[in-house]
């Protein structure tokens, strides 16, 4: 349960989630520029803080400038944003008058900016320059002695990937600055796991940042001086030109997931961990053609033979390589065996590119192979069948007419199979890879054709090589609620989180149950329906696939009590059907034991009676009490009499108690 400060947070990002299409401008052009430009100006301050609530990223940019030349002159204001931002809010107070901007469609965005331009006005346009990033650009003329002030505000809500948070800024004030601050402000509610922050500014930079970190918060502070900022001792140009990374994760106490509710709104986080990696059926589909020759060629290769290494005897794979021709390594899937790994290195290895590029054909290939394995019953149904294209270019033999292409892949893949795409530096149309790669339940990222790029394809493979579930959907009762998100996932991988937000249907109702059903891998992990019940300030109901329920209640004891304070009890149903695995404190109540209770008489209390309770062949002194249930009284509760057992269980439990308090919740857990 949220306070009502949450509300306009989860307002936030369910607004995040419907409009995030209608207002990014994109140019696909590589963009390299300093955050402030101009001639003969004085940078007076660059500041950038982010506050981080519930994943969900607030981040404002502000910079002060003044034209110290002797003419007027144009100053340019540029900030890089992740592509999964969205800007909403964006002023220029010009000597002391302030400019609101306004975010529009991205086509009438364009010609109003195209407009304003030709005019000599202000205007911004967001433009991508790298694989997830774009860059905000703005320019005002001003004469001579201007102060400007530039302040941007964009949010993000943030991407679980491999299991980290992360929360990238881009620094480059291309100046000195007097002063230069980031300010990175996290809070989650359920507790923060970890919280890092790295650079690529270079080794100077490297202590100059300061963490402090509590249970839920975490304030992240980096703010070089002026002589710290300089490339060398008596330079008077600023080495503060990279990427400033804050890294983090939540704590999470089940496998339920996360629901967050507040003022008619409600968040649902989901990300279990506690289970086997799925089968895969993978295609790779590698452009070999000309303009993959050298550095790019080298990469691939080498990325593929570390991704072919990371396959697992479960998973089956083929390779089809093309140019204006197509070939195929294997016509038909084979099992991931060292051996035809190995065979699959060698031939990965003697790619040479040339000709051209008919990406329509490969992967149509690639689908056809998929569908016979599937027909052929080669496919475990519980696997998670995909395709990986790697391209650096446009189609340019066979079908060329990019909407055809996207209509005929369509038309064959299945819906158990999904797309993925990667397009290798600028020359390839990014956007048709990944409505390609949307329109078949995958990705697509951009790879820079450099240095890296073996890593950033290792990186990606990496994200979706490790498939949990599938078919994954969260509900939620019928009338309850409206103006849903995305609720329905084809898959989740490991490391990853799954998000839905909404709003909650006007009516009396106290409790929201979410309803999550998937697929997984094996009898020994499934996962067909969990269901979550909150009850304002009364208790919370885990319920698993409607054999196993877990209530945990809230019980609040008088206020002003000198010994006893509130405290959580946890109640689990004596129907409930457990593994035959489970074990703890739970196994061993799961049946209920035999006890005999006898010899009652008068103890040093008189209100409560002793006696001798025989259980599991051990005789233990007891004493009759009563325990105070809630679950039919809500305020007052009944009392219930029971038997209370000395020496903290001792003789009843197996074991001491002290075999039952862990430091951490998994800290049971067999280090690897």
């Amino acid at each position: 349960i949220l306070e009502g400060s949450w509300k306009c947070i989860i307002q936030t990002i369910l607004s995040f989630f419907l409009s995030f299409f209608l207002i990014h401008v994109l140019c696909f052009d590589y963009l390299c520029m300093q955050a402030i430009q101009g001639n003969d100006i004085t940078v007076k301050s660059y500041k950038v803080e982010s506050r981080i609530t519930s994943r969900f990223a607030h981040t404002t940019v502000k910079s002060s400038v003044v034209n110290s030349g002797p003419n007027a002159q144009s100053i340019g204001f540029n900030v890089q944003i992740p592509k999964r931002a969205f800007i909403n809010n964006f002023t220029m107070n010009v000597n002391g008058i302030t400019f609101v901007g306004s975010v529009k469609e991205k086509t009438v965005a364009r010609n109003l900016y195209a407009q304003a331009r030709a005019r000599g006005k202000a205007a911004g346009i967001v433009r991508t320059n790298s694989q997830a990033m774009e860059t905000f650009r703005t320019e005002v003329h001003v004469p001579p002695g201007s102060k400007v002030e530039f302040e941007l505000h964009y949010q993000e809500m943030m991407q679980r990937k491999l299991g980290v948070y992360q929360h990238m800024l881009h620094l480059q004030p291309g100046r000195l600055v007097p002063l230069l601050q980031v300010d990175v402000y996290i809070f989650e509610p359920k507790g923060i796991k970890f919280v890092t922050a790295s650079n690529t500014l270079g080794e100077q930079f490297a202590d100059l940042t300061k963490i402090s970190h509590a249970k839920e918060k975490a304030h992240i502070v980096f703010k070089p001086t002026l002589q710290q900022q300089r490339k060398c001792e008596n330079c008077t140009e600023s080495a503060v030109d990279g990427v400033f990374t804050v890294k983090y994760d939540v704590e999470r106490e089940n496998n339920a997931g996360e629901l967050q509710v507040s003022d008619g709104h409600f968040i649902q986080f989901f990300a279990p961990s506690d289970l086997s990696p799925l089968s895969k059926n993978i295609v790779f589909v590698i452009d070999v053609s000309g303009s993959m020759w050298g550095l790019k060629m080298k990469q691939t290769v080498e990325a593929m033979k570390a991704i072919l290494d990371d396959l697992s005897m479960d998973d089956y794979f083929s390779i089809i390589d093309f140019n204006h021709n197509v070939r195929c390594w294997s016509e038909d899937l084979v099992q991931a065996s060292s051996l035809q790994v190995d065979e699959a290195k060698k031939y990965v290895q003697s790619i040479k590119p040339n000709g051209g590029t008919n990406i329509n054909e490969a992967l149509l290939r690639a689908v056809q192979m998929l569908v016979r394995a599937s027909n052929q019953g080669l496919i475990d149904p519980r696997s998670v069948s995909m395709i990986i294209l790697v391209s650096d270019g446009d189609p340019t033999v066979g079908e060329i007419k990019l909407s055809t292409i996207q209509k005929n892949v369509k038309r064959v893949m299945r819906e158990e199979f999904s797309l993925f795409s990667l397009g290798i530096g600028f020359d390839v149309d990014f956007d048709f890879l990944e409505r390609m790669a949307m329109d078949n339940r995958g990705v697509a990222q951009r790879i820079y054709a450099n240095h890296d790029a073996a890593e950033q394809l290792k990186t990606f493979y990496s994200q979706v090589s490790s498939p949990l579930l599938r078919s994954i959907t969260i509900n939620f009762p019928e009338n309850a609620v409206n103006n849903v998100t995305q609720n329905r996932f084809d898959k989740f991988f490991s490391g990853s989180e799954l998000i839905v937000a909404g709003k909650l249907q006007p009516s009396d109702l106290t409790t929201l149950q979410s309803f999550t059903t998937a697929a997984a891998v094996s009898p020994f992990t499934p996962l067909s329906l969990i269901r979550v019940t909150i009850v304002k300030e009364q208790h919370v109901t885990v319920t698993i696939d409607g054999k196993i329920s877990v209530t945990v209640l809230l019980h609040s004891v008088w206020k002003k009590h000198p010994v006893q304070v509130d405290f959580l009890g946890i109640y689990m149903s004596s129907d409930n059907k457990y593994s035959t695995q489970v074990h703890g404190l739970i196994g061993q109540f799961a049946q209920e034991p035999k006890v005999k209770v006898y010899g009652v008489h008068e103890g040093a209390d008189p209100k409560k009676k002793e006696a001798t309770m025989e259980v599991k062949g051990n005789k233990l002194a007891v004493t009759r009490g009563w325990q105070k249930d809630y679950r039919r009284d809500k305020k007052r509760g009944s009392d219930v009499y029971c038997w209370f057992i000395h020496n903290s269980g001792k003789g009843f439990i197996d074991g001491s108690y002290t075999n039952y308090i862990l430091p951490q919740l998994d800290s049971f857990l067999t280090a690897i």
